[in-house]
């Protein structure tokens, strides 16, 4: 654990990015997917996993080669920048607040479901449970919040992936798909039935999570990197990538393996223990339950940080981690992410009608990159052409699944 921990530590903004990209949202979302689709939307995955590592390569780069932020640069050098800047933080933060609602939702219900299978007398009191739980896990995260240490966000983090990613794999092993579903799913195609517009909104909504994009330049600055640490940065775009599409594809594989076929349906968190427990084992299935824990708590240090870094960044293009704004705004946070559990709502649910809103901002922010990262007259690599066609394919595609979710929500 030591080694590995090093390892993560070593690739440190990338672990903001699993972070950001693989939470309870992204688990839900491919559970779901599994379930009801099989592998049929993979490729969603692997185009969504592509773009975001080119984007969060892109975002990091651009900050190595001309130290600024993504939002002061917005605000600075485009066209009305500062209505674009503004626009962006709102839907960005609308975005990750709902996930976080979804996030802690799922988490605290999940930590009920382990605790119930041992003391089985606490389902007469799931609510006040759930709430406690909630209230629990979210002070604690923001009492490290307010230290306002970088490091410490990011050996937590690395923790928590790395947990993660460890459990998601072990438990694919028990499951592994047929060869030929997954190549067929590498196939685009849009399963004809109702849901499947808003599913894969969500899917790209947490797998090219914008706020991934905006906070890099901001998490290279906390970790010191220079444009000496350029090939590390890269490294790191590519790691990020990889390590989402393969922890995600892992997810969705068990599901398929599985799930699918059996005509059930995910509706909560304890209908995903029963469904998988039959094919792999009340083990497996508490590794699984693991991995869900840690994807969420990874998720919960971001979600609560963006909307005082997406300021910190608007205003000066500084990684703001100590100011009384900081503790303030992630202290509302911590507040609205409570909703879920105070009302009572279904957090499956929940969480995959949070991560459909994390779409609508990104072909804005995926445009602001690309105009940003072609400026004129100053130091960029010249070499940009297959950055620029991959970047204009993402804001094509973003386009098309936002299209195809707001198509499925007003249908």
């Amino acid at each position: 654990m030591k080694k590995l921990l090093k390892f993560l530590l070593s690739f440190g903004p990338g672990i903001f990015a699993i972070g950001y990209t693989i939470g309870t949202g992204s688990v839900t979302s491919m559970i779901v997917a599994g379930n009801d689709f099989g592998m049929d939307l993979l490729w969603v995955l692997l185009f969504s996993c592509l773009f975001s590592g080119v984007l969060i390569y892109v975002s990091g780069s651009y900050y190595l080669y001309t130290q600024e932020t993504i939002l002061h640069g917005i605000k600075k050098h485009l066209p009305i920048g500062k209505l674009i800047a503004i626009a962006i933080i709102v839907m960005v933060g609308i975005g990750q607040w709902n996930s976080l609602i979804g996030i802690l939702g799922i988490t605290s219900n999940v930590i009920f479901e382990i605790l119930l299978l041992n003391f089985p007398s606490l389902a007469e009191h799931k609510y006040g449970v759930v709430l406690g739980l909630a209230i629990l896990i979210i002070g604690i995260f923001y009492a490290l919040l307010v230290q306002g240490n970088y490091s410490i966000f990011e050996k937590v983090l690395a923790f928590f992936v790395s947990m993660m990613g460890m459990s998601f794999l072990f438990t694919l092993f028990f499951v592994l798909p047929q060869p030929t579903e997954v190549i067929l799913g590498l196939v685009p195609t849009i399963p004809q039935v109702e849901g499947a517009g808003i599913l894969i909104a969500a899917f790209v909504g947490t797998t090219m999570a914008a706020a991934t994009f905006l906070s890099r330049p901001l998490f290279i600055q906390g970790k010191g990197w220079t444009m000496d640490d350029f090939n590390i940065q890269r490294n790191d775009s590519i790691i990020a990538g990889t390590l989402i599409f393969i922890i995600s594809g892992s997810i969705m594989a068990v599901a398929s393996g599985s799930l699918h076929g059996q005509g059930l349906k995910i509706t909560h968190v304890l209908d995903m223990s029963k469904s998988l427990e039959p094919s792999v084992g009340k083990f497996a299935v508490s590794i699984f339950f693991a991995g869900t824990l840690s994807a969420g708590l990874s998720s919960i240090f971001p979600c609560l940080m963006i909307v005082p870094l997406m300021l910190g960044d608007y205003n000066s293009g500084k990684l703001d981690v100590k100011s009384n704004r900081f503790k303030i705004i992630t202290g509302i946070a911590s507040v609205l992410a409570l909703t879920v559990p105070i009302f009572g709502f279904n957090p499956i649910k929940g969480q995959i009608i949070t991560q459909v809103f994390n779409v609508f901002g990104l072909p804005l922010v995926v445009m602001s990159l690309l105009f940003l990262w072609n400026r004129k007259h100053i130091n960029l690599p010249k070499q940009r052409t297959l950055t620029n066609i991959v970047m204009g394919a993402a804001f094509i595609f973003s386009l098309i699944i936002m299209a195809n979710g707001l198509k499925d929500i007003f249908s």
